[in-house]
């Protein structure tokens, strides 16, 4: 093993040649490419908080609105192992730019969609445009800086993939309650139309490239059928099972055991056929390197942690305190702004201290923010939230960056494209099973805790008809009838009883999430350290 991977890094030494830069001040590409890759990443938050206005907008249900995102996340999944292959082909910057414009016009379809199967197809649209460029745009900044600077750039690039899923679901609200839903996709067609001409202007083919390209298509282009319909069945289906699995009721729905038997069967075929084939459609060996391998895995938890407390801490807010959705979003907003001091600090820490040691720190600061959220209560204030917020998101951007900077010491300039699209399904996969996990198991804990306490809510229970009692008293004194003071009674006590049953269900969820950390720390300590300037 160690033999293979000094191989590698002898032929990994970085060279200027494949900078998309050019001439121009390379940071000027990092602000450009990001600014798209974020607008993309925003598009898979910024729909959530609209669905029900979408619904209504279009005479459908609910349910059926929740294929919006469904339908965005699948073609994402699909497009973004072949993105690789795909910016090879086409030419980086060429696929790159198209990428921009498809997503910008199916943004404008999205906005004007007349029903929900125009606004779905858009949408798959638009999710077949955007997996192509978080890939890419990471293979650019690979390329484009040498490893001593190319923390700082990663830290640039992480605002959009640590940020865009915290400002989304606060932007969304804010857009459909002050607009119309509409609006949350249209806004996309101004920032696509500045972008694809600042792409134009700044970003280069470099002529490594192009040669490389054009070598690559003189030997004839081959495209590796069956391992793109292995993997894009593997993750549409995946995709499909987790985001729709608590909906149906998991494996009691035949639907829900077909994708995820598909899923299955596919993912494990693909990685047979991948390692059979001469060309395969992703390098597959570059799992020999052992950071890749062990970057890869942790780049899972934190898509994991990330989106999966994205998503139900703003769900614990108003579900239990009662929160709107713009004051939920505030709460979340403090642990965006807790990020974005920590992305600069982490992108120059990155280049100076061992990332083993950034990430074990990180790792270790998460398990403890996680272990203060078992703490909260329902006498929880707004401050406490807000506070717990910032802690847990604090390390996420000593997680990412130096994770992103480690996995692709010792990967070859040529096989980044490959490394990126692996890193980014890596993401969108722990991503989706955070989420839907998160959500099963908070909805299991719930159940058992209602069962639970419902078995003491009777007659015989003292405590219970005390309280029945001095409710039912307190309501009569101020004017209420005695008979429907006390069927008040019995549902303010229920009321606070759920509320209760909530409460430790996502306590339960946060002990789960430490102890899952704690479980995967000492796995940075397989990591190689990494030589300055390799």
């Amino acid at each position: 093993m160690a033999a293979a991977e000094g191989a590698v890094a002898a032929n990994a030494r970085w060279t200027p040649e494949r900078s998309a830069a050019g001439n121009r001040n390379p940071w000027l590409v990092v602000t450009v490419i990001s600014v798209c890759a974020f607008m993309e990443v925003l598009d898979t938050a910024i729909a959530n908080v609209a669905l029900r206005h979408i619904a209504g907008g279009l005479s459908s249900s609910y349910d059926e609105a929740t294929w919006v995102l469904t339908s965005y996340l699948v073609a994402n999944a699909i497009v973004i192992p072949i993105s690789g292959w795909l910016s090879d082909v086409i030419g980086r910057k060429r696929y790159f730019t198209l990428s921009v414009a498809m997503f910008t016009a199916a943004s404008a379809a999205c906005g004007l969609a007349p029903t929900l199967g125009t606004l779905i197809g858009a949408r798959i649209l638009q999710g077949m445009a955007g997996g192509g460029l978080q890939p890419v745009t990471q293979a650019m900044l690979i390329d484009t800086f040498p490893p001593d600077k190319r923390g700082q750039a990663l830290a640039v690039f992480g605002f959009t993939l640590i940020i865009a899923p915290a400002v989304g679901p606060l932007l969304g609200g804010e857009i459909t309650d002050r607009y119309s839903w509409h609006w949350i996709f249209l806004i996309n067609v101004p920032i696509g139309i500045v972008s694809v001409f600042l792409l134009q202007a700044f970003v280069d083919e470099p002529k490594k490239l192009r040669q490389e390209r054009a070598e690559r298509l003189r030997r004839g282009v081959r495209f590796d059928t069956m391992g793109f319909l292995l993997i894009a069945a593997g993750l549409g289906a995946l995709e499909i099972t987790m985001d729709r699995g608590e909906r149906d009721d998991w494996f009691s729905s035949t639907f829900i055991t077909t994708t995820a038997i598909v899923s299955g069967v596919c993912i494990v075929t693909f990685v047979v056929w991948e390692l059979t084939r001469r060309t395969p459609m992703l390098d597959l060996s570059l799992f020999r390197n052992r950071n890749f391998s062990i970057g890869v895995g942790l780049i899972l938890l934190t898509g994991v942690i990330l989106y999966g407390t994205t998503q139900f801490i703003p769900q614990l807010l108003q579900e239990v305190l009662g929160y709107t959705a713009s004051d939920a979003g505030l709460a979340l907003t403090a642990g965006g702004v807790a990020t974005l001091i920590g992305v600069p600090v982490a992108g120059l820490l990155s280049d100076k201290v061992q990332p083993r040691f950034l990430i074990a720190g990180a790792l270790v600061v998460e398990a403890l923010a996680l272990w203060h959220m078992t703490h909260l209560s329902t006498a929880m204030s707004f401050q406490d939230a807000a506070l717990a917020r910032v802690w847990q998101a604090l390390p996420i951007p000593f997680l990412f960056i130096p994770l992103t900077h480690a996995a692709y010491v010792g990967v070859p300039q040529d096989r980044s494209n490959h490394a990126s699209a692996l890193l980014n399904v890596a993401r969108n996969v722990g991503g989706s099973v955070g989420i839907s996990l998160m959500q099963a198991f908070i909805s299991n804990r719930s159940q058992f805790y209602q069962s639970r306490y419902t078995e003491t809510l009777n007659p015989l229970n003292g405590n219970y008809v005390h309280g029945i009692d001095q409710i039912t008293e307190a309501l009569t004194s101020h004017g209420q009838p005695l008979v429907d003071a006390n069927q008040i009674a019995v549902a303010q006590l229920y009321q606070g009883l759920m509320q209760q049953v909530s409460m430790r269900a996502y306590i339960d969820a946060f002990w789960v999430l430490m102890v899952f950390v704690i479980v995967v720390l000492p796995v940075v300590l397989l990591m190689r350290s990494t030589p300055r300037g390799s």
